[in-house]
């Protein structure tokens, strides 16, 4: 268990969010990005961010995922104006007023429980907290998602990037080919639509972004089943090279701010900080006080409540 290597996936996975959430914005364009021109900052974090901030504190307390914790400590910090979609504020809300998670979660969507990609864009940081350990980060990311993700799509894909990131946590420093880590999640995968198509992107290895994208989805359902095979693909093939991860998540479209936190969290596992641009880490909102983290050199304007956050979908 090593607090750093989760420490540096938080941080590569709040630049991802929040650099990929510039792109919701009109007039942000992919052209200057891939010249090596990022939007101006202030770059605004999502709840993609906020969530894994509670699971790094969750971990850093205990060891370990409480449930009842987590999901108290979701409720109690969710700020809907970041971006959280409409169902997750009913079942955080209702956590809120007391209502047990299992219920809440579990009454969602008819029922069925959630299969949105939400468990997944949060849980890089707890596979890189269990770094060489995969039924470790397999067990305590399903453990994370299902207090508020109760269909075994969503379970699945946490589960797929926690595996992801605990290997490229564990394989810092040492050659990682992309066959490889989508190899270690293969014993993980639960059969569906999620284990479907991380299986179609072993097959994909070495295609363009554009066909990866179309063949996996890129996160516009905002489901499992569409967000986590691309973003496995695109750690594998990006998976030393941080600017260009992010950058083929934008350049794929969709869901981009949640495919970039995936992949920046995996990714950062691996790289550790210093494959993170300093100027990326300067240009993003500076994370929340309560959660500990190494902060970055401060961008010229602080960012208040009253920017308001992406327009999201979710």
């Amino acid at each position: 268990m090593t607090l750093d290597f989760a420490l540096d996936s938080l941080d590569g996975l709040a630049v991802g969010d929040a650099l990929g959430a510039q792109f919701f914005v009109p007039g942000t364009s992919f052209d200057e990005l891939r010249a090596g021109r990022p939007p101006a900052p202030p770059w605004e974090w999502t709840d993609d961010t906020e969530m894994a901030c509670s699971v790094v504190t969750e971990l850093r307390a205990r060891g370990e995922i409480d449930r009842d914790a987590l999901a108290a400590a979701f409720a109690e910090r969710c700020e809907p104006y970041r971006g959280y979609g409409a169902g997750s504020v009913v079942v955080l809300h209702r956590i809120r007023d007391g209502v047990p998670w299992a219920v809440a979660a579990g009454e969602a969507f008819d029922g069925r429980g959630s299969w949105g990609n939400g468990a997944a864009m949060r849980v890089a940081p707890l596979g890189a907290y269990f770094a060489g350990e995969p039924d470790r980060a397999a067990a305590q990311g399903a453990l994370s998602a299902e207090v508020t993700h109760r269909h075994p799509e969503a379970i699945a894909g946490a589960m797929a990037v926690a595996v992801a990131a605990s290997h490229a946590a564990a394989s810092r420093g040492k050659d990682c080919p992309a066959t490889e880590l989508l190899q270690v999640v293969e014993p993980y995968l639960i059969d569906g639509g999620t284990a479907a198509g991380v299986r179609r992107a072993q097959t994909l290895l070495g295609r363009s972004v554009a066909e990866a994208a179309y063949e996996l989805g890129n996160g516009a359902q905002v489901s499992a089943q569409d967000t986590v095979p691309f973003t496995l693909w695109t750690a594998a093939t990006f998976l030393n090279d941080f600017p260009a991860a992010i950058t083929a998540c934008v350049e794929a479209g969709g869901d981009a701010d949640t495919t970039a936190a995936i992949v920046g969290g995996i990714v950062a596992a691996h790289t550790g900080l210093p494959g993170i641009p300093e100027q990326w880490r300067t240009a993003r909102e500076p994370l929340p006080d309560w959660v500990e983290h190494r902060p970055a050199t401060p961008h010229t304007r602080p960012w208040t409540p009253a920017d308001g956050g992406p327009e999201r979908r979710k």
